[in-house]
């Protein structure tokens, strides 16, 4: 898949469908992380209709549907509402942060009698329920599966918006507003699909960059800050992010630059990709 000014394309070249919601505002500078989440809705076509809906004042970037098909609502450049009150690494109000990916999944289900049914009263079969205990609640409960067409898909289009993007990292709405969200819920194997799509395991460092380019590294977020080396550090220092602002990073250099060794400063996030 690729990205062509901030639209989502197929292998074949082909657009994916887009279907433009009109909740969302403004544009994102820099995206920092990929949002996922379920919908908790009857079908993708539902979902669909609702967060291109005015008064539903929610969307998101793309929606994947049980069968893989996709639907992009906003273009990755804008901000989709679909984070709300919303708190990540330092950020608050991930809408400006983030891109937001919902799949067709109904979410948390009810026992009744011998039935899983959703909220909306839909039996589900006993072979699409995962029953799993919430990292942010005490018992067990059932959860609608994803499909395995529908995480093949969602895994492609991750990776092309982790590599388009450069993207920091990969969370789910329950991450970001665990008071309130319960999305993607345990049935999204969460741990595995970051690993595959941003290369490591969980006990690696998540927060290793190198600079795409000779980049200045200063004694503050912002270019008004003295250089701590005149000549910047050089195209492929690795280096490790410490602490984020706005589009600032405070990093820890893992080289040796010149005579320099315990170098640590501040540099744009523009030109840095993960190492």
């Amino acid at each position: 898949m690729k990205i062509k000014k901030h639209f989502l394309f197929d292998n074949q070249n082909n657009q994916i469908r887009y279907a433009p919601s009109p909740n969302c505002a403004g544009k994102i500078v820099i995206p920092e992380y990929l949002v996922i989440h379920f919908t908790a809705g009857r079908s993708m076509q539902s979902s669909e209709k609702w967060l291109t809906d005015p008064t539903a004042k929610a969307s998101a970037h793309l929606i994947i549907g049980r069968d893989g098909s996709i639907v992009q609502l906003v273009s990755f450049n804008k901000k989709a509402w679909h984070a709300g009150l919303s708190q990540w690494n330092g950020r608050a109000g991930l809408n400006s942060y983030s891109l937001g990916i919902e799949l067709d999944n109904a979410g948390k289900l009810k026992r009744q009698g011998n039935k899983w049914v959703t909220w909306f009263g839909e039996e589900i079969p006993d072979e699409d329920v995962i029953v799993a205990q919430h990292k942010h609640e005490i018992s067990e409960s059932g959860w609608h599966a994803y499909t395995k067409e529908q995480l093949e898909t969602a895994l492609m289009v991750s990776a092309t918006l982790v590599q388009k993007y450069n993207l920091l990292d990969i969370v789910g709405h329950d991450d970001i507003a665990p008071k309130r969200k319960t999305d993607p819920g345990p049935a999204f194997p969460m741990e595995n699909f970051r690993a595959h799509i941003l290369g490591r395991s969980e006990n690696e460092d998540d927060m290793s960059f190198i600079t795409t380019e000779t980049l200045n590294i200063r004694s503050g977020p912002s270019a008004r800050y003295e250089k701590l080396i005149p000549n910047g550090l050089p195209k492929g220092t690795k280096v490790v992010i410490l602490e984020a602002q706005e589009s600032w990073r405070f990093v820890d250099v893992f080289d040796s630059v010149g005579e320099e060794m315990d170098l640590q400063g501040w540099v744009h996030m523009r030109y840095l990709k993960r190492a």
